[in-house]
């Protein structure tokens, strides 16, 4: 697999620095039982790197230690680390809120069944990967007979209430593009998205959160092959808004892979790129439990303009209002 960094590495970003942490983000490790073409991790079902149970403590007294409220784990399929539901548990006991980055079909993989449960019983925020909401899209990005699993998925969770208002479980989607492409409004999209949905299948959700692709790891190595590397970051650079620097996810979020090292976000993490203080070039989650980051600059390359172009993309969906 071809590597994207020496081209990434030349583009100049705008500098930001690092406001207050709020959310402490966890890959626990690579394993997942898909293997998507987009997916910035290159996870797949024969990835064996995984967050040890010490590592899983360091998060957990971190967490308290520092008063971090949203705890966002994610993977691969993050549901398959052993330490995942202790990790939940753990978190919803000293009142953290907890985001599962979620892609449906785990819930049918083996000692799953009662998956869907135990995150409803412990109020987990779920964000379910959920690229269209017509078979033939998903299945080509995911890999036939994804789209019929999220489907029951969906359903799954609906019965135990998320989605629902008043249910206080909350269940948001994520769409990518399919290619090359940023993604559309997510407003209309959204509406759309839920009258399919409904009116095919009876399925209701809370919120769809678009992300453009980023141009790193399995998705990078398809672009330069198929020749389409330069185009997409071209059309990254000027679809890049400044006024989203203000709201992008590096500036709140802490990321850390699962040996524990911390980085200013996901696709950092994915490049390598760890988070850099005072000389030392890789720190490790257990030297920042006393160590205020606030004002950092957050390391960035020409990547970044996946999260700046046109509406913004983040954890949490688009940054602004589509651009007229």
């Amino acid at each position: 697999m071809r590597d994207t960094w020496p081209l990434l590495d030349k583009i100049p970003f705008p500098a930001i620095r690092r406001g207050r942490l709020e959310t402490l983000q966890i890959n626990v490790g690579y394993r997942c039982n898909q293997s998507c073409v987009h997916c910035h991790v290159n996870a797949g079902p024969n990835r064996t790197e995984e967050m040890d149970a010490t590592t899983a403590d360091l998060v957990i007294e971190f967490l308290e230690r520092r008063r971090v409220s949203t705890l966002d784990i994610t993977g691969g399929a993050p549901e398959l680390n052993a330490n995942f539901r202790r990790m939940v548990t753990a978190a919803r006991d000293i009142a953290v809120k907890v985001i599962d980055r979620h892609n449906l079909t785990v819930q049918e993989q083996p000692g799953q069944e009662d998956l869907a449960e135990f995150l409803a019983a412990n109020q987990v925020e779920v964000v379910a990967s959920m690229p269209c909401y017509l078979q033939d899209n998903v299945d080509k990005q995911r890999g036939k007979g994804v789209y019929e699993g999220s489907i029951r998925g969906l359903q799954r969770l609906n019965a135990l209430g998320y989605g629902r208002e008043r249910s206080g479980l909350t269940l948001n989607l994520v769409y990518n593009p399919l290619g090359p492409s940023l993604p559309p409004p997510q407003a209309e999209l959204e509406a759309d998205y839920k009258r399919s949905l409904s009116e095919r299948f009876g399925i209701v959700f809370n919120s769809l959160f678009t992300l453009a692709n980023m141009p790193i790891q399995r998705f990078g190595a398809v672009l330069l092959s198929q020749g389409e590397f330069d185009r997409y970051l071209d059309r990254l650079q000027h679809a890049h808004r400044d006024e989203n620097l203000d709201d992008v996810m590096c500036r709140s979020l802490l990321s850390v892979d699962y040996r524990g090292y911390v980085y200013d976000c996901d696709f950092n993490q994915m490049l390598d790129l760890p988070l850099a203080r005072n000389g030392r070039e890789r720190l490790h989650l257990s030297q920042l439990r006393d160590e205020d980051l606030a004002d950092n600059p957050i390391r960035v390359a020409g990547h970044c303009f996946g999260c700046t172009a046109g509406q913004g993309s983040s954890c949490g969906g688009a940054l602004k209002e589509a651009a007229e």
